[in-house]
């Protein structure tokens, strides 16, 4: 990169696509992230639900091909258990990515292998076999220490994808130096999921916001009565930890929208009118959003924000009346100044349906590898890059 700084925080010491040697007339295998919904054709064949994430790798799969390379890329599609499965065959994607990037093949399904879950070092010999360079763009995969993910880099000269690099260079922002006030919202079901990037992000934020299931986990650790709610009773006394450490920094709900229960352990809500509750959710009844002075706050929170990470819904925003919550923290996101990052597929979601994604700073392809980057600092995907045989001697150094 000739003339430009070197890269800083988790992408110090990557070798990035410019970095590779002559691509003209190489064979590049190329691991990306195409494990995209599907629909079903009816009596034709199945089709790609959304292309997103097919359209996210462009950028790298055209400059490989503008640059001469002939290009392979390769994708897990699904959970088929280590063997071939009709239902989670690539065939479809194939198609698209035709239609998309012509002349750029795809691999059958890594995971139609157990060696690709399993990093079987033979694996990965066949997998790289007839290949010359490797590029890794698969961000949503690279907190996972599979094959095609870490194995290819020990190999190959090796290079981060456009999409891995903009990821890692976004969400790296909220690990050095965000601006204040940096505010966080984090929702979703499990809190025990998410306790890591919780005491992660309370070590870096002015504010954390908390709402979805994972509230009323922390409103029992308080001592409220949760009704029939989503708990998470394993995270309880974690909850209590967090709550005692963070004081004022760790923001809950004092209202919540309440409807009845359905059947025990059901997702489902009834039919009956919803209410809006306290802390305190009665028996029979279920917390499925935030309340009215909740949604303020909150809004009030991220209006005065100049950096905002969220993940994960504040409600059960897929029922249009258990929306408003969710719906109010996304506009509140939009309409500031500050450099926001979303990331996790609900959140992407909710942001879609609310027509609200192209106005965020950025949107991660990533859930997991989102919040294991905030939570660690770094992903073993980025780990092997810096160990690949042409990254700079100085990241190499001192690392297995």
């Amino acid at each position: 990169m000739t003339g430009e700084l070197a890269p800083a925080g988790p992408l110090a010491g990557i070798p990035l696509l410019d970095e590779l040697p002559r691509l003209a007339g190489k064979r590049v295998l190329v691991r990306v992230d195409f494990n995209v919904p599907l629909v079903s054709g009816g009596t034709g064949p199945a089709g790609v639900a959304d292309d997103f994430r097919i359209r996210a790798a462009l950028p790298t799969l055209d400059w490989l091909t503008a640059h001469g390379a002939a290009v392979t890329a390769c994708t897990h599609l699904g959970r088929p258990k280590g063997k071939p499965d009709p239902r989670y065959d690539v065939a479809p994607v194939r198609v698209r990515l035709a239609e998309l990037a012509p002349g750029v093949e795809l691999m059958q399904n890594l995971r139609f292998d157990p060696g690709e879950e399993a990093n079987d070092s033979g694996f990965v010999d066949r997998l790289v076999d007839g290949f010359e360079l490797y590029v890794n763009d698969a961000f949503g995969c690279s907190h996972r220490s599979h094959a095609s993910i870490v194995g290819p880099p020990s190999r190959l000269p090796s290079a981060a994808g456009r999409l891995l690099a903009r990821e890692v260079e976004m969400l790296g922002t909220l690990l050095a130096g965000p601006a204040h006030p940096f505010v966080a919202v984090v929702g979703g079901a499990k809190v025990t999921d998410k306790l890591g990037v919780l005491r992660a992000l309370l070590d870096r934020v002015d504010h954390l916001l908390i709402g979805g299931g994972m509230a009323v986990t922390f409103l029992c650790a308080q001592g409220h009565q949760v009704g029939r709610s989503l708990l998470d009773a394993a995270g309880v006394a974690a909850c209590g930890e967090l709550l005692k450490a963070a004081g004022d920094r760790l923001v809950l709900p004092t209202d919540l929208v309440a409807a009845p229960a359905g059947t025990p352990g059901a997702t489902a809500m009834g039919t009956g009118e919803s209410m809006v509750v306290g802390e305190d959710v009665p028996g029979g009844w279920r917390g499925v959003d935030i309340g009215p002075q909740t949604r303020r706050s909150f809004a009030g929170y991220l209006a005065g924000a100049e950096t905002i990470f969220w993940n994960g819904p504040v409600g059960v925003f897929e029922d249009p009346r258990f929306a408003v919550g969710t719906r109010t923290v996304a506009e509140a996101i939009v309409s500031g100044s500050a450099r926001s990052v979303v990331g996790g597929g609900d959140t992407v979601a909710a942001l879609d349906e609310f027509g609200l994604a192209d106005k965020v700073s950025f949107v991660s392809t990533g859930g997991g590898a989102c919040l294991e980057l905030i939570e660690h600092g770094d992903l073993p995907g980025l780990r092997a890059l810096r160990n690949a045989p042409n990254a700079p001697a100085r990241s190499r150094a001192g690392r297995g």
